[in-house]
């Protein structure tokens, strides 16, 4: 990270940020090396994401390809404006960004845990 000064690093504030956040975005390393990015519903739980998706598709055929992913949310704090000079407004926010590797979810009792948490938080 280019400026370290603004890395979340209190895990607290981690998991604040992705409970309070309902849409995320996956990467992928889809067809031909291409990144893929896709906005998600998901959910937080015990150190996992959890999200939930169709049996086929793009998604799967990436992560069955290539379980190297990514994993954005962020949530806007404010807005700040300009007095004259444009170039001194900003936007104001927290995000989280987490590497890992995804799986597919085979077993029952796993998969009715995650819809729970799912459908607990949305």
């Amino acid at each position: 990270m280019r400026r370290s000064e603004k890395e979340i690093k209190d895990k607290a504030v981690i998991i604040d940020v992705l409970n309070r956040c309902h849409i995320g975005r996956l990467g992928t390393i889809g067809r031909g090396g291409y990144p893929m990015v896709k906005p998600l519903n998901f959910t937080y739980n015990e150190g996992k994401i959890y999200f939930h998706t169709a049996t086929e598709g793009e998604k799967i055929d990436d992560i069955k390809r290539e379980s190297r992913v990514c994993f954005e949310v962020d949530m806007p704090i404010a807005y700040v404006k300009a007095k004259n000079n444009p170039c001194e407004a900003d936007y104001l926010y927290r995000s989280v960004i987490i590497k890992g590797r995804a799986r597919i979810i085979e077993g029952m009792e796993e998969k009715l845990f995650a819809l729970k948490c799912l459908m607990e938080k949305h």
